[in-house]
């Protein structure tokens, strides 16, 4: 919405000095900076407004709250101008395309109310807007470039499918004009911007006006697909996604509960992550050198959007108690790599054995616009090049019953609604193709189990008033079972127990141990136990870490012994009887009385 030749640095600060949790913060900070701006004497086709949409059982919400949105099936942030959408961000349950395409207006007709308002504030405090010195590319210096380098010559420059020779043909050209104006002080700093906008204006208009796209394809033609599993065979889950010179490796872990990532947030109700999506985007993938200084705001987003679109068919713990991590890594990036990770993070998921409810697939959506509403086209698969060159960058993701995710962003005033009808329609038709061709194709369906190299999980419930004889005094309990097995123990406040362990035999040990500390004895209950303390007056049983029980001298053999060290020593494994409670109340075991089978 700013000038296109305007260079001025603009700064927009949302600080948030407090929260109403009923009321999302992010939607009041684009309003603010849409009216700050407005009001402002910066050059601004505005104002601009945002909405959210929310749906419960089919009907849709305006701007719900925190309790409405933790049981919402659609997540939609619009933003739009009095005429146009300008931005779409969606998270849903698997949407069909008409009732998303509802919501998308409804949330447009509230922005124009919005604005409506925006106009009288205005029109009463508006500052009138600052001249400002453009930065246009001179149009002599257009007529010179296309005297060396006529437009037939650029057309076959940029028209190959291979990015590395697009760019070694830009740059003979670049070393050509520069050698040309080398003496021209008034151009020669300006040829980069001028080289850029002249294969913009090619691009666009092969494509707008000639229908013929850099790489050949058609407008709805995807580039060629692939799909592979297990490629990494010592990890939990891997797969390989390829579309065209896109190809996205994704790696998924599993591991207990425990291991969620903990989130201390504006928003209260969120606080852990069970399933953590990451995106890598190193800079061999483009063929460049750039030192890694962590993730930045490509990684973050694409990490956060793909996590949205699988979201929606990740098991519940109690389906499938793990914390799951999936990472994606970017080995080859020519357009649209935030939806190859999408499907590949499917099939890895599968090949991990996550019972995920159905597979998800995602494609990106481009757009090339003429002088009128009317003059555009939507391309199918984007590359790169049609990426900066475009319009329009609309990825959708979802299943074959519906959409999970959405993101768009434009670099023009504004969509019409026949051009995001037509853009959700064609990713519709895309991701159709992609599920059934190659995701299905590669794998059909999750895997029974999980990997030989993954954890095993096992889950029992018990009463939650026996959670601190688990865990025992400051842990000892709990602590010790884990130190004799070796596994991990996770106890929710609602009495559910995950063991983790690799080895069967010790999760079956530690169970065990479980049940034995949670059960009260009852008579003529057969337990097992380690002798841990010998009196003068008996033996006391230990039979799980912090259950122990005493058997009377008397109780230990058939005849009278006068020593309980003449019948058993420490660390003997014997095997008693509970006799139920003596005259003063306490509970009383026997050797001498277990039953011979």
């Amino acid at each position: 919405l700013f000038p296109k030749d305007y260079r001025n640095d603009v700064t927009l600060n949302n600080m948030v000095m407090s929260v109403d949790p009923d009321c999302a913060p992010e939607v009041v900070a684009m309003l603010g900076a849409s009216l700050a701006t407005s009001i402002s004497d910066i050059p601004f086709d505005g104002p601009c407004a945002a909405t959210q949409i929310g749906m419960i059982d089919g009907k849709l919400i305006i701007n719900p709250t925190l309790a409405q949105n933790a049981v919402s099936d659609l997540q939609l942030t619009v933003a739009s101008t009095r005429d146009k959408v300008i931005m779409i961000e969606a998270g849903a349950n698997e949407i069909p395309e008409a009732k998303m395409i509802e919501a998308i207006y409804l949330a447009h007709d509230v922005n124009k109310e919005i604005i409506a308002f925006f106009d009288k504030i205005v029109e009463e405090c508006g500052k009138e807007k600052h001249t400002y010195e453009s930065c246009a590319i001179p149009e002599e210096l257009f007529e010179a470039i296309k005297e060396i380098v006529p437009p037939a010559e650029m057309e076959e420059a940029v028209f190959t499918d291979v990015k590395q020779i697009r760019d070694e043909n830009i740059r003979k050209i670049s070393d050509r004009l520069e050698e040309a104006f080398a003496d021209n002080e008034e151009f020669l700093p300006l040829i980069g911007e001028a080289l850029y906008q002249y294969q913009k204006k090619t691009v666009r208009k092969m494509i707008l006006k000639d229908l013929k796209r850099p790489d050949g394809r058609k407008t709805n033609q995807i580039r060629p697909l692939a799909g592979e599993i297990d490629v990494i065979p010592r990890v939990h889950g891997s797969a390989m996604f390829t579309r065209g010179q896109t190809q996205i490796c994704n790696v998924v872990t599993l591991a207990p509960l425990s291991e969620a990532q903990r989130i201390d947030g504006l928003d209260e109700n969120v606080t852990e992550a069970r399933y953590m999506h990451q995106y890598n985007f190193p800079s061999y993938s483009v063929g460049e050198t750039k030192p890694n200084r962590g993730p930045g705001r490509r990684e973050i987003g694409h990490g956060a959007l793909a996590e949205r679109a699988l979201l929606p068919v990740i098991p519940s713990k109690e389906e499938f108690p793990y914390a799951i991590r999936a990472v994606s890594e970017t080995f080859e990036s020519n357009g649209s790599t935030s939806q190859a990770s999408v499907c590949a993070s499917s099939m890895s998921l599968m090949a991990a054995g996550v019972p995920i409810r159905k597979p998800v697939a995602g494609i990106s959506c481009g757009l090339v616009t003429g002088d009128t509403d009317d003059d555009y086209l939507v391309l199918t698969d984007i590359q790169g090049l049609e990426d900066f060159f475009g319009d329009m960058d609309f990825k959708v993701a979802g299943t074959h019953d519906g959409i999970t995710a959405i993101q768009m962003d434009i670099k023009i005033h504004g969509l019409t609604r026949d051009i995001v009808e037509e853009a959700i329609a064609r990713c519709k038709d895309a991701r159709e193709f992609i599920l059934t061709e190659v995701i299905e194709k590669t794998i059909s369906k999750p895997r029974e189990t999980v990997s030989e190299f993954a954890p095993k999980i096992i889950q029992m419930q018990i009463n939650p008033e026996k959670i601190g004889d688990v865990v025992g005094q400051r842990g000892k309990t709990i602590n010790e079972i884990i130190d004799r097995t070796g596994v991990k123990i996770d106890i929710d406040d609602d009495g559910s127990v995950s063991v983790c362990g690799n080895e069967q035999e010790k999760m079956d040990e530690a169970l065990g141990y479980i049940r034995t500390i949670v059960t009260d004895f009852e008579k003529g209950q057969i337990l097992t136990g380690k002798v841990v303390s010998i009196k003068e007056f008996g033996a006391f049983v230990e039979f799980a870490p912090g259950k122990e029980g005493m058997v009377h001298i008397s109780k230990i053999a058939k005849e009278r012994i006068k020593h309980v060290e003449d019948v058993l020593t420490l660390g003997d494994i014997v095997t008693v009887i509970c006799l139920g409670k003596d005259r003063m109340g306490r509970i009383t075991f026997s050797i001498k009385d277990v039953p011979a089978n």
